[in-house]
């Protein structure tokens, strides 16, 4: 299979034009999310075109509004974990494949500084595959370590951070771990809890790790309660570490998503459509953004967070650059 990179020129966000590695080959396991036009009008979505490495599809865990649900509708395991094995033969260990992708994205060189993040996490749990003989992180993170360009990042709910712990030279990983009030996380993400995510947090940021988080998606709830229980959890992440990026994304629905889900409780929360899927409504939204945002640079001096897949409309009622969006998913 030719792994010929295929290249675009994209408009940035702020204005300016790039060279840039669109896809590796036939795009099965490096492609870049480009879906989303650039923000013209206030209600288009803001977001950075970032690259995707996809190593594997599915996740262990069963979080209520799990998009993956819908996306993975028609893959024979549904969201059950697996591998992206080569489509020439199954004999193939998976890793030669995403080695041989990645090895041919190290090698493009485009004008300028072009510095990438490649998110593992799109369409996994960047860390559902640790307990198997040779651990995904022991896998990709030396594989990045053998250049000083790109990172790549891992983005989770699990706790399970014992392999990343036995890494030593790790300068090119970012782990991101995506966080939720305790109430919500308890009432609608089957993963392990908070607690134990902070925990984990704590332990690969005290080993060195770059770590970035994701309080996504935001609910609403309990309604005599949310505001004062993002705030714990605002406080409980600074007792345990200073993470270098906070992005924060509210609870929003695909048609597909709603469809496939077992547990709908949570859509009642969702009265505006949007062409993102169902959404919570504006006025809610930027309450719960606000509110947190707000916590974070009066409590805190923090000014390093960004909203995710959000419209400009809500980037510039919060009186927020979305040009400079550095959000989870890029450098």
């Amino acid at each position: 299979m030719s792994l010929t990179p295929r290249l675009k020129e994209y408009l940035l966000l702020n204005g300016s034009r790039k060279l840039l590695v669109q896809q590796i080959g036939d795009g099965s396991i490096i492609k870049r999310f480009d879906t989303t036009p650039y923000p013209k009008n206030l209600n288009d979505i803001v977001c950075p075109h970032y690259l995707e490495l996809k190593w594997a599809i599915g996740c262990p865990f069963n979080c209520a509004w799990c998009y993956l649900q819908g996306t993975l509708r028609f893959q024979p395991r549904w969201k059950r974990p697996t591998f992206k094995f080569s489509r020439e033969s199954y004999d193939i260990n998976p890793y030669e494949k995403i080695e041989r992708h990645v090895r041919a994205f190290f090698r493009v060189i485009l004008p300028g500084k072009v510095r990438e993040v490649l998110n593992t996490g799109e369409l996994a749990d960047s860390l559902m595959y640790e307990t198997v003989e040779k651990p995904f992180s022991k896998f990709i993170i030396p594989l990045f370590e053998s250049q000083k360009t790109h990172k790549v990042l891992f983005l989770t709910k699990s706790n399970y951070v014992k392999n990343l712990l036995e890494i030593e030279k790790h300068d090119q990983t970012i782990i991101s771990f995506s966080l939720n009030s305790y109430k919500v996380a308890a009432r609608w993400e089957k993963a392990p809890s908070v607690q134990e995510r902070l925990k984990a947090a704590k332990a690969v940021f005290e080993a060195g790790y770059e770590v970035r988080l994701r309080i996504d998606p935001i609910v609403p709830w309990p309604a005599n309660s949310w505001k004062k229980d993002y705030c714990q959890l605002i406080d409980d992440i600074f007792k345990n570490l200073y993470p270098e990026r906070i992005t924060l994304g509210s609870l929003r629905g695909l048609q597909s998503t709603i469809n496939f889900a077992k547990d709908k409780s949570w859509t009642i929360f969702l009265k505006e459509t949007s062409k993102w899927g169902k959404r919570i409504p504006f006025k809610t939204r930027f309450e719960t953004f606000k509110t947190i945002i707000d916590y974070l640079e009066n409590e805190y001096g923090y000014s390093a967070f960004a909203l995710c897949k959000e419209p400009r409309i809500m980037w510039e009622s919060l009186v927020m650059d979305w040009k400079k969006c550095k959000c989870n998913c890029v450098w």
